[in-house]
């Protein structure tokens, strides 16, 4: 019995996600990649004001902040809608 209720778990939250629809797929995803931006921002926040600043991770960092921004960019896009006003 015990391992029954453990099995459904992951079903559980497996059948949850189905049942998402695809606009709250999107909100989620916006979500973890707008936290994933947050994050890398402190963290060249952080290397820049070390002492000994390694400018080419910094760099990288950069790089992979504005890739998600885009990406945000595109799926905050995708969410709002056409008015034409």
């Amino acid at each position: 019995m015990r391992l029954a209720a453990t099995a459904t778990g992951p079903l559980l939250a497996m059948n949850s996600a189905v049942n998402m629809s695809p606009k709250d797929v999107l909100r989620v995803k916006l979500e973890v990649l707008k936290r994933e931006h947050r994050d890398l921002d402190a963290a060249i926040e952080a290397l820049q004001a070390a002492p000994a600043v390694d400018q080419f991770t910094v760099r990288r960092l950069k790089k992979q902040k504005l890739a998600l921004k885009d990406r945000i960019a595109l799926i905050d896009d995708q969410l709002t809608p056409d008015i034409i006003a």
